[in-house]
């Protein structure tokens, strides 16, 4: 019974900071700037909150957070959109839904398509949200116990993860988030208070900017990989309600792969590492597998839309358990919602949820909110996203190289930060050229400081003794699981190449 009086007074809590006037203003700004990244090629949840992250800096901290996982919300619904009407997916997590939902718009039905795509959608995110709910607090009292040595090998293993698991080469990725880690120690010394590395640059006394090399990484490398490319929009269809409506039949046929795909996005979107449509080709592939009639995917099969949304947005929800619970994002745009914390002075981990109820809470209740705001601009303003989707490249692209340093160039007012932008944007572009991946870089920096910190803690109460390491359990566990990842990632790896 306390449990339960507990529950219900901290969704009060959560209720009463969520429905204030300007936390819904946030959220539904969010959820609509999500949906229009989401809608056009080439743009994401990733780009857009790189955007916003500067914007964050001049708000209050839970109208930051709100509006921030608005956007990816609504990126993640957007992004089927696209990859329904033009074959064209918006973000890796909505690629598969391209197999099934175009052939259904060539066929006339587009617009059903589109509606079940909100619907699974819709209930992904509820049974993430709910699984936040359940499990966040449970996890939060547990790692209330940790210490320095417990959060450093805690960090290892969730660097280590994002780092080698879906990755091209786990060499790679652990090569970059070693140079993020480097990065991360330009700047003051935490413990003594000396220069480093600063090579004589009084702008680097602080350390590099977490926004010029989050934007310049994702946002600026973007433009200069997408310039020159064209675009071409035809789309004749007809999306009116009677249009969208689906049969008896496809409600029956999308029931059981909506429950299938939810619960499996729930469980991977917690995992570090399974982000860019990993579990969403998982379900699709279950689903095929398990169907009466497997010849109909790829020729518009309505599972091939439930399924995979499904569990593309009840990932969404399950990501922020580790973020917020461990301070440990597992991938890219948790990273970013980290750094959106720091900004506002708050140090991510388990006191998150216990020293500021409100803020997580109130995070939570934003979701169910946003959720229902989604729903509602997708199904009605499906034209005025087909619109936008007629936008051409080389109108758009200059826009957001403008927004991008007026944005960096607002959090301190400084010309450095413009040229740390412009240099990571050319080092990002340089990275896809190579195919180096740019999260493990932006990971290793972000949660470098922090690691080095409880590194040092550790080995100062210790006396110098690595052997602490070992000595407790859940440090122990979790470097065996590092090692693991670490091991299985490269025997994959090499399997694949000797294929």
């Amino acid at each position: 019974m306390d449990l339960l009086s507990s529950f219900q007074s901290h969704l009060a809590i959560g209720w009463h900071e969520a429905f204030t006037l300007s936390n819904l203003w946030y959220c539904f700004v969010g959820v609509f700037l999500g949906c229009l990244v989401g809608v056009l090629p080439g743009l994401g949840s990733l780009i857009a909150i790189s955007l916003l992250l500067p914007i964050t800096f001049h708000l209050p901290t839970s109208g930051a957070l709100i509006m921030l996982a608005g956007v990816y919300f609504g990126a993640d619904y957007g992004g089927g959109t696209c990859s329904i009407l033009l074959g064209v997916p918006g973000h890796p997590g909505c690629a598969v839904v391209v197999l099934d939902g175009y052939p259904m718009t060539k066929q006339g039905r587009g617009g059903v398509a589109l509606f079940m795509k909100c619907v699974a959608s819709f209930w992904g995110s509820a049974v993430g949200i709910i699984m936040l709910m359940l499990f966040a607090p449970w996890l939060t009292e547990f790692a209330i116990r940790f210490g320095a040595v417990e959060y450093c090998s805690l960090m290892l293993l969730g660097l280590m993860a994002a780092s080698t698991v879906g990755q091209g080469s786990p060499i790679k990725g652990v090569a970059m988030m070693v140079v993020g880690l480097i990065l991360g120690t330009v700047g003051t010394d935490i413990n003594g208070g000396i220069m480093r590395f600063d090579f004589g640059v009084p702008e680097l006394s602080d350390g590099l900017g977490l926004i010029s090399i989050a934007m310049g990484l994702f946002a600026v490398a973007e433009v200069i990989k997408s310039a020159g490319s064209t675009r071409v929009t035809s789309v004749t269809q007809k999306f009116g309600l009677k249009d969208q409506l689906p049969t008896r039949s496809d409600w029956k046929r999308s029931i059981g792969p909506m429950l299938r795909g939810s619960g499996l996005g729930a469980f991977f979107g917690a995992l570090p590492g399974t982000s860019g449509g990993t579990a969403s080709f998982l379900a699709y592939a279950i689903e095929k597998r398990i169907s009466k009639h497997p010849e109909q995917f790829g020729k518009g099969a309505i599972e091939g839309i439930a399924s995979p949304e499904a569990c593309n947005n009840a990932g969404v929800g399950t990501a922020f358990i580790p973020t917020l619970t461990l301070g440990i994002p597992g991938d890219a745009i948790m990273a970013l919602m980290l750094a959106a914390l720091v900004i506002q002075g708050i140090q991510p981990g388990p006191e998150v949820m216990t020293g500021h109820p409100e803020l997580f809470w109130g995070l939570i209740v934003s979701f169910w909110i946003g959720n229902i705001f989604l729903v509602v601009l997708n199904i009605p303003l499906i034209g005025m996203w087909i619109r936008l989707l007629q936008i051409p490249y080389p109108l758009l692209f200059p826009g957001i190289i403008l927004f991008t340093c007026i944005g960096v160039y607002s959090t301190q007012n400084n010309i450095f930060d413009i040229w740390t932008l412009l240099i990571f944007g050319l080092v990002g572009y340089g990275m896809m050229l190579l195919r180096l991946e740019p999260v493990p870089l932006l990971l290793g920096f972000i949660l470098g400081e922090p690691f080095e910190e409880n590194f040092r803690r550790a080995l100062l109460l210790s006396r110098g003794d690595f052997s602490v390491f070992i000595t407790h359990p859940i440090s122990a566990a979790a470097l065996a699981l590092a090692t693991g990842v670490l091991a299985w990632s490269l025997l994959a790896y090499v399997r694949k190449r000797s294929k």
